[in-house]
């Protein structure tokens, strides 16, 4: 491919990035969650880029912008390209972005070199993976699968309104779950293209990546109940302080982690009740994250979290209740596209490395109606979920080109 037509191609994808970080619930930072006003502006902007791109354009009822370029061969199944577009609080402008916007670019340098797909090709900007709005991730993946449940519809955000509410008020009209966008049968597989949010590929001096697998999930939302009471007036011995509670079982959370590697386990928000200075907390709701590339070793963790969780609040005489909101088992990539990925990274970089991801994305949702595979991207320091965020542009480059390359061999590849 001509090299000045995939430089123009990873500049104007940079600009892009740029542009789309801009679009924010919030003034100064990137914040976009799930059917917010941002969310619905990202969307049009999106659309716009995807149709410049000559793709077809739909927005699904989760609010999951969709563009597709039909194949003109009869028959033809699809190939799925996608990431997410909500962001967490005060992000950075490659998490989730870069997987929708890099495969546009993609298909754009692939029509400049005049190349037809055998395929067709569709690429999803998910409207939510981030969980920030209903403490529950991949509600946009879930609706594009046919996995969205009613226990999902009836999530409550911060204001009590549900899922089901917030798409009545977006669709003009109630939604019950959609059903899968694609049967199984009619898809070849997904790639996601992220950045790596780690410091594996910087640390090796290669600017992208294959994965291996995704590790498994489970969050939880974990409350302590004690008796509120003067903080000046109530004697230590006689106090039953949920606060206190809380603060023990977060250390033990971090102990047990760092007793178990590759396990990981993080308490990220906490809110006590009533949230006076001179009030010994009557009560205390956090959250508890736990991932482990193996199903087995995740869930006793898990479980041994509840057990210690629940000794605490005996010997401190608090009530204790877990309530699971995501759980998700590790997904291994598939070993077919993995390997014709492996095969355009060592051609555009010279060798390739496989990493696991301890991070959750879509793929693991998509796996569900399709074999996924993931490019991860080197970023700055490993940041992610922060405004540094940072990719280079060599390296927008360099993971364009081995797109581009891997969709040239799946043009190519005899079952395409």
């Amino acid at each position: 491919m001509s090299k000045n037509i995939l430089a123009h191609a990873a500049k104007e994808l940079g600009r892009r990035l740029e542009q789309l970080a801009r679009v924010s619930d919030v003034r100064g930072e990137t914040t976009r969650t799930f059917m917010s006003p941002a969310m619905g502006r990202a969307n049009a902007l999106v659309g716009a880029w995807m149709q410049a791109a000559d793709l077809d354009v739909r927005e699904d009822v989760v609010g999951n912008i969709i563009g597709r370029l039909p194949s003109k061969k009869a028959g033809a199944k699809t190939f799925l390209f996608g990431s997410h577009l909500d962001t967490v609080r005060d992000a950075g402008r490659f998490d989730g972005a870069l997987g929708v916007l890099l495969p546009i670019a993609a298909l754009q340098v692939i029509r400049r070199m005049g190349l037809v797909l055998p395929f067709s090709v569709e690429i999803v900007g998910f409207s939510e993976e981030e969980g920030v709005r209903f403490s529950s991730a991949y509600l946009g993946s879930k609706g594009y699968t046919g996995r969205l449940s009613q226990s999902d519809l009836e999530l409550r955000d911060a204001s009590g309104l549900s899922v089901a509410e917030v798409l009545a008020a977006h669709n003009g009209k109630s939604v019950s779950a959609p059903k899968a966008a694609h049967s199984k049968d009619d898809l070849i597989g997904y790639l996601e293209v992220h950045i790596e949010q780690g410091p594996v590929l910087e640390a090796k001096g290669l600017a992208t990546g294959v994965v291996s697998a995704i590790s498994g999930q489970t969050r939880a939302r974990v409350s302590f109940t004690g008796r509120a009471g003067h903080a000046g007036t109530t004697p230590m011995a006689l106090r039953r302080d949920a606060l206190a509670g809380a603060a023990e079982f977060i250390l033990e959370v971090e102990a047990l982690a760092k007793a178990r590697p590759p396990l990981v386990a993080t308490v990220g928000w906490i809110s006590a009740f009533p949230g006076a200075t001179n009030v010994i907390a009557g009560g205390v709701e956090l959250s508890l994250d736990v991932r482990h590339p193996k199903n087995d070793d995740r869930v006793a963790a898990f479980d041994d979290l509840g057990r210690i969780a629940r000794s605490i609040a005996r010997r401190r005489k608090l009530g204790f209740s877990v309530k699971a909101t995501q759980d998700n088992g590790a997904v291994t990539c598939s070993g077919s596209l993995t390997e014709l990925l492996e095969r355009s990274v060592r051609a555009c970089q010279g060798e390739s490395m496989a990493l696991p991801s301890g991070a959750g994305h879509d793929a693991v949702i998509v796996s569900s109606v399709a074999p996924v595979a993931m490019l991860f991207v080197r970023c700055k320091k490993g940041l992610s979920h922060h405004p540094d965020e940072f990719v280079h542009p060599r390296d927008l480059e360099a993971a364009l080109s081995v797109v581009v390359d891997f969709l040239t061999r799946m043009a190519h590849q005899p079952a395409a």
